[in-house]
């Protein structure tokens, strides 16, 4: 299992990448799945902004802001983004596919991740996470090590890419839908 988490943890990005140029080829756009699948990107993408303004990888652990609902907000943004880019094609043929991706990729890498957070933060660790969810959230108040929201955090995250690639998707749906 190590070698899998290993393999997910590099290779995540580009599969993922390959399989969301897959998925909008053969997406077919409406105007009403457009606003469906925007009401559901914007918020995954407002959650990783959010998380991303939190973070300081390497330099504490981050348990503030979106980290005091779940442990991993951007991957739960990143669903959502990729959740809503596929009903916004109104590809629902490819839900099963995305979620068999999602929980091969995704969760190995969490479990991994988190087993280093172990090594690094000990008994802290152990506390955050009987405190909080890894994926899905659990509405309540941040505990001890809260974090401030930074817009350096968000430049120094290289969220930026994100945003980017996301509005690409975006286009690429509204251009699909406009010249279908």
């Amino acid at each position: 299992m190590a070698s899998w988490k290993q393999f997910a943890q590099r290779t995540r990005v580009p599969a993922g990448t390959v399989l969301g140029v897959l998925f909008l080829v053969l997406m077919h756009p409406s105007a009403r799945s457009l606003w469906i699948g925007a009401a559901i990107t914007l918020p995954g993408w407002l959650l990783r902004l959010w998380a991303a303004g939190h973070i300081d990888k390497g330099k504490v652990l981050t348990q503030g802001g979106p980290y005091a609902m779940t442990r991993n907000p951007l991957y739960l943004g990143s669903f959502l983004m990729a959740l809503g880019i596929i009903l916004g094609g109104q590809g629902y043929w490819m839900l099963p596919l995305f979620c068999i991706f999602f929980a091969t990729f995704y969760f190995p890498v969490m479990k991994a991740e988190a087993e280093h957070l172990l090594d690094i933060y000990g008994q802290e660790f152990v506390e955050y996470s009987k405190r909080v969810p890894a994926f899905f959230p659990a509405f309540q108040k941040a505990g001890p090590g809260a974090s401030a929201f930074l817009w350096s955090r968000v430049v120094r995250n290289r969220e930026h890419r994100n945003v980017v690639g996301l509005l690409v998707a975006e286009a690429i749906l509204i251009l699909k839908f406009i010249f279908q």
